[in-house]
């Protein structure tokens, strides 16, 4: 699935990947947001912090009639309010998503696959 849009230079086409990169990136970068996280609970439970080059393997990025709907897996900081992190992390990502691509969003959801404590 890509994001097509035609100009008077040519076509664009940004990949399932590209957004979710970019995505992942946008969201580590929020307060409270300590990584990504897999989209796949490892088998004993424990999420797994991905690094730079694999955030997309923390994002699902769907196209509907609505506009593209972005599912987000992260873990958050030890002592922060989970919900406001949230919050904060959707209506950034909405926001910078929908300038950068110049395509509506329909939904971000934020699936928070555990929590850690920052030394």
């Amino acid at each position: 699935m890509t994001v097509e849009k035609t100009t008077n230079y040519g076509n664009i086409s940004v990949s399932e990947d590209a957004i979710a990169s970019l995505a992942g990136g946008v969201i580590t970068e929020c307060y409270g947001v300590v990584g990504m996280a897999s989209k796949q609970v490892l088998r004993d439970g424990w999420a797994e912090l991905l690094k730079k080059e694999n955030y997309a393997r923390g994002v699902k990025v769907r196209k509907t009639e609505n506009g593209l709907q972005i599912d987000l897996f992260i873990i958050v900081s030890f002592g922060v309010r989970i919900s406001e992190v949230v919050q904060e992390a959707q209506k950034k990502v909405k926001y910078v998503l929908e300038k950068t691509l110049s395509q509506d969003i329909d939904s971000v959801n934020v699936f928070v696959q555990g929590v850690r404590a920052i030394q």
